[in-house]
C-alpha cells in the first residue's frame, strides 16, 4: 500500500477583505520530501505556510497534513509540525542550552525526556561549542541551526522553513542544507521557501507561485523537459567569453537569438535552431571579443520560472 501523503492542498484560497493573497492552490506532497516553494516578495508563499500551520483560516479550500486538517484539527496539528520563521525568533539574551530547554518545557517535555531530547538535538545540529554562548553571540548560520533545533524538540513529521538560508554566507548554507538531507533521509518531510535557484534544484519538487497562483509544480528534471520552456524548433547555447555584458548587448540584437541573460563569467541563449555558431562568433568578434567557447545547454529551473512567468503575466495558458 502507498503512503498517504503528507501534505495535501485542494483550491486553498485565502481572501483579506477584496485582496486574493492565494487563489486556488492546489499541490500534494509526498512523506520524506523536500518540498521547494518558490515565488517573488508577496507573492502568497508564506500565506500558505501560515494557513497550513493553521494560524489563518483558509477563505476557500481545504489542506490536510498527516490526514490532519489544517482548519478542524489545529490543537492535533501541533504535535505534528514544526516551524522555523524567515526572522530568528528565539531569546537573544538565552544561551544555546536555555532556548533549547526553554522551548522543550514549551512542547511539555520535562526531566528525562527533555535532556534526552536536547541532547539528541545538540548533536544533530553540531551545537556542543556553542552551548553557553547567548543566542545573540552567535553568527548567522549557528543562529539558524539552533532556530531549527528549536522547532524540532518535539519530533515533527513535517518541518517549514521560511527562508531559511537568507542573510547566511555559503558555506553556512551548504551546512544547513546537509542537514536538511540527513532530515529527509530519515523520513521527516521538509517545505522549505527560497530565492535561490541553486537550492530549488536540490529539492525533490519545487512550486512556484506567481501572483497568488501556482503556475507550475512538480519535479526539477520534469519541468525542464516541459514544452513551453523547450520551444520546437530552438536550442539552448552557453556562451562563455571575456567582458561578457558587452557582449551580451551585442548578441542580443542578432537576428535569431530569441533571449539571453548572463549567467556568471557566460551568457544563457534561447536561439532559433538553425542559427550558425559562426554568426555568434562573428557578433562577438566586431564587439572586441575573439574567443568564445559555446556549447549547448539544458534549461534551469530558473529558464522555467522566467518562461512561465512571462506566459502568465501576458496571459497565456500553462
Amino acid at each position: 500500500m502507498p503512503r498517504p501523503p503528507a501534505i495535501e492542498c485542494a483550491d486553498l484560497t485565502k481572501r483579506f477583505g477584496g485582496f486574493t493573497a492565494v487563489d486556488h492552490v492546489s499541490f500534494t506532497i509526498a512523506q520524506g520530501s523536500i518540498f521547494g516553494f518558490l515565488g517573488p516578495n508577496g507573492s502568497g508563499k508564506s500565506t500558505v505556510i501560515r494557513m497550513l500551520c493553521g494560524i489563518l483560516e483558509p477563505t476557500e479550500g481545504r489542506a490536510r497534513i498527516a490526514g490532519l486538517d489544517v482548519a478542524e484539527d489545529t490543537d492535533a496539528l501541533k504535535g505534528t509540525i514544526g516551524y522555523m520563521s524567515q526572522k530568528f525568533s528565539l531569546y537573544d539574551e538565552l544561551t544555546v542550552s536555555e532556548n533549547l530547554k526553554f522551548y522543550g518545557r514549551l512542547y511539555g517535555l520535562r526531566r528525562t525526556a527533555l535532556a534526552r531530547r536536547r541532547d539528541e538535538l545538540i548533536a544533530l545540529a553540531r551545537l556542543e561549542p556553542y552551548l553557553d554562548r547567548r543566542a545573540s553571540l552567535l553568527s548567522g548560520g549557528w543562529r539558524q541551526r539552533l532556530a531549527m533545533a528549536c522547532a524540532l524538540m518535539h519530533q515533527p513529521t513535517v518541518l517549514f522553513l521560511d527562508e531559511p538560508t537568507a542573510g547566511i554566507d555559503p558555506v553556512a548554507r551548504r551546512e544547513l542544507w546537509d542537514l536538511l538531507f540527513e532530515f529527509a533521509g530519515r523520513g521527516m518531510t521538509l517545505f522549505v521557501t527560497t530565492h535561490y535557484m541553486d537550492e530549488a534544484e536540490r529539492c525533490s519538487h519545487v512550486g512556484y507561485i506567481y501572483m497568488s497562483k501556482l503556475i507550475v509544480c512538480g519535479v526539477p528534471d520534469d519541468l525542464k523537459q516541459r514544452p513551453e520552456v523547450n520551444p520546437p524548433g530552438t536550442r539552448r547555447l552557453d556562451v562563455t567569453c571575456d567582458h561578457v555584458t558587452v557582449g551580451l548587448q551585442s548578441v542580443r540584437q542578432l537576428t535569431g537569438v530569441l533571449s539571453a541573460t548572463v549567467f556568471g563569467q557566460s551568457m544563457h541563449l534561447l536561439v532559433e535552431a538553425g542559427l550558425e555558431e559562426s554568426a555568434l562568433r562573428d557578433r562577438l568578434t566586431a564587439v572586441g571579443i575573439h574567443q568564445a567557447d559555446i556549447r549547448p545547454i539544458a534549461p534551469s529551473l530558473e529558464d522555467v520560472f522566467v518562461t512561465l512567468t512571462g506566459r502568465h503575466t501576458n496571459g497565456g495558458q500553462v
